[in-house]
């Protein structure tokens, strides 16, 4: 059998990185044959000598890059990150940039065919209204945790069978703090995730509970599930990593080990299972599991979110823009923990949503919601 020909885009990242070492377990199942990253040019060409890649891209054509081997094809740009996204011997293209900058590669590649293997949730976030209708059926499987889990909880069900998504959430590492506790909140706090390893945006997303927002705009689109249908319940132990409950009242929970190889393998081999690559979980010693309402006064990003997937139309672009800017802002120290909220409640506030009409027009709303996120953040 001939083996899986994946193209990894944000493959220095910290999803890029934990696929990167899942192919490393199977050389003769998985090829890479191409790679892309926004800004860290020496890890993507030592990625490039590691896997004898032809075919690399550095998003920010203003990064400097590492020695690339003497065959390998570099180009920089965004741009060509979409059209290594449509590299002719690739199968499969792993998305796993971070943001709204995926949006267009993710747009390239089911355009042109390829099975999705899709990380970068904001590409539905912001475009679910254009991909979905793009995607034939077994194209595009979803990599995040939550939404891998409940992929795998339909295998083999009758369509229209699910009653109720329950998507789990960590509670972050503010889970049961106060408002007026929140407003210390440092940037070092905000970074130490009780539960899972990601990368910085992630992180804080987790810290503010908007991720769980924008997964359930997520699930939306990927499952065709109405927001009503869609529950968000606190798993502080994050072993559960998402539920589907169906008509007759059964439910299916997908558990397993908090680590991102598990979904990302799942990715590769669908339908087909490998060896784990990470060790199982030993439920003699787990304990218990809890559960519990997310706390939608203290952590407004969330419910925010809920009210922007449900208008739809531009306003998930907008809010998933304002909140990138603010993130930024928070990283490099320039505001502080609550100021996320605020700057993203502000900019949405401003946005009257429109009906997505193109690509061009969601890069638009998005370029604009930045300039005015970043008006309020002080940029």
């Amino acid at each position: 059998m001939s083996p899986l020909r994946v193209v990894v885009l944000g493959s220095t990242g910290s999803v890029g990185r934990q696929a990167l070492q899942v192919a490393g377990r199977y050389p003769d199942r998985i090829q890479i044959v191409g790679l892309a990253a926004h800004s860290s040019g020496e890890l993507l060409a030592e990625q490039a000598r590691a896997w004898g890649v032809d075919d690399v891209v550095l998003a920010d054509q203003d990064a400097r890059c590492g020695e690339m081997p003497a065959a390998c094809r570099l180009t920089s740009g965004l741009n060509a990150v979409a059209e290594l996204a449509t590299l002719a011997e690739a199968d499969m293209v792993l998305n796993a940039l971070v943001g709204a900058a995926g949006l267009r590669a993710s747009h390239a590649a089911l355009a042109s065919g390829k099975r999705l293997a899709l990380a970068n949730k904001e590409s539905l976030v912001v475009g679910g209204d254009l991909l979905m209708p793009m995607a034939k059926p077994g194209q595009l499987i979803p990599v995040d945790s939550e939404h891998s889990a409940i992929f795998q909880c339909l295998v083999g069900e009758p369509a229209g069978s699910v009653a109720r998504l329950w998507l789990t959430a960590s509670g972050g590492p503010f889970r049961g703090w106060s408002v007026e506790a929140l407003a210390g909140v440092t940037l070092e706090q905000a970074l130490a995730h009780p539960r899972w390893t990601m990368g910085p945006k992630i992180t804080i997303d987790s810290a503010t509970m908007i991720n769980k927002g924008l997964e359930a705009i997520e699930a939306h689109h990927l499952f065709d599930v109405a927001y009503d249908d869609i529950r968000i319940v606190v798993h502080p132990q994050s072993c559960v990593h998402s539920m589907v409950e169906y008509a007759d009242g059964s439910v299916k929970a997908h558990l397993g080990a908090t680590d991102m190889r598990v979904p990302i393998q799942y990715a590769f081999s669908h339908p087909d299972r490998w060896d784990a690559p990470v060790p199982p979980i030993d439920f003699t010693t787990l304990g218990r599991l809890d559960f519990e309402e997310p706390d939608m006064d203290t952590f407004g990003c969330l419910p925010l979110a809920l009210h922007v997937g449900r208008t739809g139309g531009t306003l998930p672009a907008v809010m998933n823009a304002a909140n990138e800017v603010a993130v930024a802002a928070f990283l490099a120290r320039r505001v502080g923990f609550m100021d996320i909220e605020r700057i993203v409640t502000a900019t949405v506030e401003a946005h009257s949503a429109e009906a997505v009409e193109s690509l061009e027009h969601l890069e638009r709303v998005d370029s604009e919601a930045r300039i005015f996120a970043g008006r309020i953040a002080g940029r």
